[in-house]
């Protein structure tokens, strides 16, 4: 079951590295401006756009399997049919903790995969707006 209650989303709030998946360099876009808050709240956050060079003045991966940094939560920008793929490559890592979708994008069998994999999973929910709420 995606997580829903305050003090499991508060954990996960304490995470460090974000990777955000469909991190947009326009300003005014939610997948711009959630990741921005995020910086200005002391996250690590790791651009994923295979359409931009950088982002933040940080290099802007392809996909999440090229990361080579150190990633906590995946924050899914994509739609809900790119969830499953983005499942998988975060399945296949071994550092990722929790795959978060923003809100309006779900996808209950690729959430159910991650979990049997030892992933948590948040769906449907701003990030920022959870912060916003619990630790600001």
């Amino acid at each position: 079951m995606p997580i829903e209650s305050d003090a499991e989303i508060e954990e996960i709030l304490g995470y460090d590295h974000v990777a955000v998946v469909g991190c947009s360099s326009t300003p005014g876009k939610a997948a711009h401006d959630v990741p921005q808050y995020l910086l200005d709240h002391g996250y690590d956050v790791i651009p994923v756009n295979p359409y931009a060079d950088e982002i933040f003045d940080r290099e802007a991966y392809d996909s999440l399997s090229d990361v080579d940094e150190q990633v906590d939560i995946v924050d899914v920008f994509r739609p809900s049919e790119e969830v499953a793929g983005i499942v998988d490559e975060a399945i296949a890592r071994d550092d990722v903790q929790v795959v978060w979708t923003q809100l309006g994008i779900r996808d209950d069998d690729a959430a159910q995969r991650a979990e049997d994999a030892g992933l948590r999973v948040v769906q449907d929910k701003c990030i920022k707006v959870e912060h916003g709420r619990l630790k600001a």
